[in-house]
């Protein structure tokens, strides 16, 4: 197993146990099942587990493994605050005492702030007093290390980053959303910084698996290296010196072998120039129905009115490159819900994006037809409610 240096300079595995996709026995998490997956990985040296409030069973299953293993002092437990339930200090308490209370343990080696996709979520935590909180936590040793988990633009997350002192961070990224939330923009900054990033999403969901397009796949079983269409998407994410760790939901044992191995054998740079090419070559199959030529370059921002054009255009391609729902989902997560509305309705077609689009995009025409595709009347509610509910008015904290 490969090993990267967190911010004090402990060694992190460079597969990490995403604990999301634990199998299921009936309605409950197969313990046993996931046990034996759980102590595979450890034995082969994986130290980092990533659980969360919110993953239905995960903590308490995670807990209860760890436990009768005893293998606490030997790994890493990530889990994270439901920001989103957080209405004021005490709530803050009440989360995080539950979850070491799943976790049968008494501290978190790296508790993230779940799901920002937007600063004025971070700003809306630090109004009930999550500084001085996450301050006492450190100091009383319950907390090694504070990071945030993020899906929204490049933009905010930058500004994320720079406004507090964080040990770690975690962002989507694989080879096809190298442009898209944080992307290659925000993996950089935090690098640039000092600041040790953890990969969600290395395989976008399985998509960069068992859904990708034949013609893509018998590309890559023709390639003379012989590997996976796994290995070459954690290949990527491994060649690349500023990831830290890649979480992996893993629910096989097949599953924890063959990825086990791909973290012992792929170096920071060592991919050649022939893999670029097929990857590339791969992303041009996926991305053969794609509605409209955006590279996320985004030399087209700021615009005048706050519309997100790169973070638009990638939902819109992505709803003709995989399913509605995830193009949904991704919309609300990268443009519906930020604090300052950035829909393409707000286009007074300026075109000023227009002079700076090295692809030449029609981008005022676009942006009509994408806004309409994105948008129906279902989807608009869902963005309604979920500002209503994320930036409504919370408590402040009282001492």
């Amino acid at each position: 197993m490969q090993y990267r240096k967190d911010k004090s300079g402990n060694d992190l595995s460079v597969l990490g146990y995403g604990c999301m996709r634990f199998s299921k026995k009936g309605n409950s998490i197969d313990i046993d099942k996931a046990e034996k997956e759980i102590m595979a990985a450890f034995k082969a040296g994986v130290n980092y587990f990533d659980t969360a409030y919110i993953y239905p069973g995960s903590e308490a299953a995670l807990g209860e493994i760890v436990e009768r293993n005893g293998i606490r002092q030997k790994i890493n437990i990530a889990t994270k605050l439901p920001q989103y339930l957080i209405k004021n200090r005490q709530g803050l308490d009440k989360y995080f005492n539950e979850e070491l209370s799943r976790l049968r343990t008494d501290y978190v080696d790296y508790y993230l702030m779940h799901h920002l996709t937007d600063v004025e979520m971070w700003e809306n935590l630090k109004k009930v007093g999550i500084i001085e909180w996450i301050a006492h936590k450190k100091k009383s040793g319950q907390i090694r290390n504070i990071g945030f988990s993020y899906h929204g633009n490049s933009d905010n997350f930058v500004k994320i980053l720079e406004d507090y002192d964080w040990d770690f961070c975690q962002i989507q990224y694989n080879y096809l959303d190298e442009n898209t939330q944080a992307g290659v923009i925000g993996l950089k900054a935090a690098a640039a910084k000092g600041i040790p990033v953890i990969i969600m999403e290395p395989l976008r969901g399985g998509k960069l698996v068992n859904m990708l397009p034949e013609k893509a796949k018998r590309l890559i079983k023709n390639d003379p290296k012989g590997w996976s269409p796994a290995r070459w998407a954690f290949g990527w994410l491994y060649n690349q010196p500023e990831v830290t760790v890649v979480l992996s939901g893993m629910n096989s044992l097949k599953m924890v072998r063959e990825n086990c191995k791909t973290a012992n054998m792929i170096q920071a740079g060592s991919f050649t120039g022939e893999d670029f090419v097929l990857l590339e070559k791969v992303k041009r199959i996926i991305r053969k129905n794609e509605k409209v030529g955006c590279t996320g370059c985004r030399y087209c921002m700021p615009c005048p009115k706050g519309v997100d054009i790169p973070g638009t255009f990638a939902c819109w391609n992505t709803m003709y490159t995989e399913k509605r729902f995830d193009a949904y989902k991704q919309y609300l997560q990268t443009v519906g819900l930020t604090k300052e509305p950035a829909f393409a309705s707000q286009c007074i077609e300026c075109g000023k994006c227009e002079k700076h689009c090295p692809q030449s995009i029609p981008i005022r025409r676009k942006l009509k037809e994408a806004d309409r595709d994105l948008r129906p009347l279902p989807v608009k509610i869902a963005i309604n409610v979920g500002r209503r509910f994320m930036y409504r008015k919370k408590k402040s904290c009282k001492h």
